[in-house]
């Protein structure tokens, strides 16, 4: 595995993200934002931040096994919230865990989150990006 993830003592400890990505590998991938379509572009969720934050997350493990590898080696992801205000923080947290629990993945990663006004499509409300190292 090519990424390995520290909190260090130095740092808060946060329980849902990582303060530091530590990667070694020869192969960069840059995953564009990743929203809540379906392999046949239907959205999931529609209205639902936690039901899109699922549907994101299992693209994201989509698009990097695509590029022959495994959430394990994304490193950052930055997510973007329209209309973020910290109640959305729980939705996110919801549809992460769930999708953890559906693709047995750990999602914890170092993040960036970002509230926006707007996304490409109106009933988008969650877009996350990431960048993975592949061996």
């Amino acid at each position: 595995m090519p990424v390995q993830l520290l909190n260090p003592d130095t740092l808060s400890q946060p329980e849902v993200y990582a303060q530091l990505s530590i990667a070694e590998g020869s192969r960069l991938v840059f995953i564009s934002g990743q929203v809540a379509h379906d392999a046949h572009g239907q959205l999931i969720g529609d209205g639902d931040l936690s039901a899109q934050a699922e549907q994101v997350y299992v693209n994201l493990n989509a698009a990097v096994t695509a590029a022959g590898g495994q959430f394990d080696d994304i490193a950052k992801l930055t997510i973007y919230i329209v209309d973020y205000e910290p109640s959305k923080m729980a939705k996110l947290g919801e549809g992460a865990v769930r999708a953890a629990e559906r693709l047995g993945l750990d999602l914890v990663r170092p993040i960036t989150l970002l509230g926006v006004a707007a996304l490409g499509e109106p009933d988008l409300l969650i877009e996350i990006e990431a960048i993975a190292v592949l061996p």
